[in-house]
């Protein structure tokens, strides 16, 4: 059966809670799910019947179609300002001899070891420190865009800007108008954990309320940027708290149209302030998955990081309303590793990524950043390569 014959089969099961039956026909008739019933869905909606709207509404839209993108990326610092409980990646300012504070020219020096390598994008994002300020950012965008033109920067969240605009005495508006001319081409999602600000309150209480964020990526909007969104999820908040979060994101989104992807982010609980707190299962992963597909309905994408969930889950992930699962990242990232991911040096080359997407019947895609074609990998046989490194299949479970 396909997707839509898979649906239609479910609505015909006659012992279907009537709420259930309704929800799953607003998905069929394409009609918007309201704030209530996007948490009856967590309360009481099964996996299996939640992978069935989630996968139609991403079938739907993107077929078997996968995409993945070839990018690296630069974490300036560890070290931060801000004190955020569940974070096992940055250090604070009296703990810096720990961490690490980088130079653009260090910056640069990691743009150009990728000078003969096909990558599309850069991803810049790190912790807070008072010297890497608004010129010490438009120096490196302006540096590296001269360097490398068509290198696609993708840099810093609103928890950056917010401290780096107020100390520059600037807008936020003027602030992000500026780096845009300085080379500054669309902005990563990250810092938006847990709108509602009971639960930010407990979890990050001195970074950049919920408004803010969502003023910063709205004036990014303005100023034809396109922006992704996060949600830092299976902690300490209540199935409402997720709904009331995505329920700001859909609104920003009515008004601008800017967003382009919702990735959910696992709290992993290693080596933090909140590691008493157990971590949410796979399944629950991926009835998460499957309700912002349902709920975001005006979002494109939705996005699954492999390096923080775990290949085995990414490739599952995309059974539940996922068409990304992002980049080669080439063992530049150090925030998933830091917090307990099963990816503790994450890298893949484009054929495991092509192979782990074929794995599960899937079509893969390289895209840019803002989802252009750049190749097209049905079809593409690689040549052997016995120094590649092995990708885990799914697991396979013995009766």
């Amino acid at each position: 059966m396909d997707a839509k014959e898979k649906l239609n089969f479910l609505l015909s099961n006659p012992l279907l809670d009537s709420e259930l039956r309704n929800i799953a026909n607003k998905v069929l008739q394409e009609e918007r799910i309201t704030f209530d019933e996007g948490v009856y869905l967590y309360k009481n909606a099964e996996l299996g019947y939640l992978g069935v709207l989630a996968n139609y509404i991403r079938e739907k839209r993107h077929g078997d179609i996968t995409f993945f993108n070839r990018n690296f990326h630069i974490e300036p610092t560890n070290v931060c300002v801000y004190d955020c409980k569940f974070c096992s990646y940055s250090r604070m300012i009296k703990e810096r001899a720990e961490g690490w504070e980088m130079e653009v020219d260090g910056m640069m020096d990691i743009v150009k070891k990728y000078d003969d390598e096909a990558v599309t994008e850069v991803h810049i994002t790190g912790g807070v420190v008072p010297k890497q300020n608004l010129d010490f950012y438009a120096e490196f965008f302006k540096r590296c865009k001269a360097h490398r033109p068509e290198l696609h920067i993708k840099g810093l969240t609103p928890v950056e800007y917010y401290y780096i605009f107020k100390k520059a005495k600037l807008s936020h508006y003027e602030g992000m108008k500026y780096l845009q001319s300085c080379g500054l081409d669309s902005m990563p999602g990250g810092g938006a954990e847990i709108f509602h600000p009971e639960i930010r309150e407990q979890i990050a209480h001195d970074k950049c309320t919920a408004e803010q964020w969502l003023d910063i990526h709205e004036q990014a909007h303005k100023l034809g940027m396109h922006t992704n969104a996060t949600m830092l999820y299976g902690h300490i908040e209540e199935f409402w708290h997720r709904v009331d979060h995505m329920e700001r994101l859909r609104q920003l989104q009515d008004k601008t149209g800017g967003f382009q992807t919702f990735i959910p982010l696992k709290f992993r609980n290693k080596e933090n302030q909140m590691s008493h707190i157990p971590e949410v299962s796979v399944i629950e992963d991926l009835r998460n998955y499957a309700i912002a597909r349902i709920y975001l309905d005006n979002f494109d994408h939705i996005k699954a990081y492999w390096a923080m969930i775990s290949r085995d889950t990414a490739q599952m992930s995309l059974a539940f309303g996922v068409d990304d699962i992002d980049g080669t990242l080439d063992d530049t990232t150090k925030i998933y590793s830091m917090a307990g991911a099963e990816e503790q040096n994450p890298g893949m080359s484009t054929q495991q990524l092509v192979e782990l997407i074929r794995k599960v019947g899937r079509h893969p895609i390289e895209r840019d950043t803002l989802y252009q074609v750049v190749t097209d990998y049905k079809d593409v046989v690689f040549e052997d390569d016995s120094k590649k490194k092995n990708y885990y299949a799914l697991p396979v479970v013995n009766n």
